[in-house]
């Protein structure tokens, strides 16, 4: 399922993170470490895609009907 491998996907790289440093002086510089690294890692999933002009195009081909 596409969902289940995003969610893993997003542990393996906040694992990634965490194991580079194996001690944190406090719970609160961890929370922060992987605070930062969720605002890296979702940078990605809200950026646009380089091609999306021309995909666009040609969904508006193919569904013209559908899309406005």
């Amino acid at each position: 399922i596409y969902t289940t491998n995003a969610i893993e996907n997003f542990n393996r790289q906040l694992r990634k993170v965490t194991k580079a440093k194996s001690v944190f002086p406090t719970d609160d510089s961890l929370l922060k470490m992987l605070y930062l690294a969720m605002i890296d890692i979702t940078k990605k999933w809200t950026g646009r895609r380089k091609d999306w002009g021309q995909i666009h195009s040609q969904l508006e081909i193919f569904f013209a009907d559908r899309l406005d």
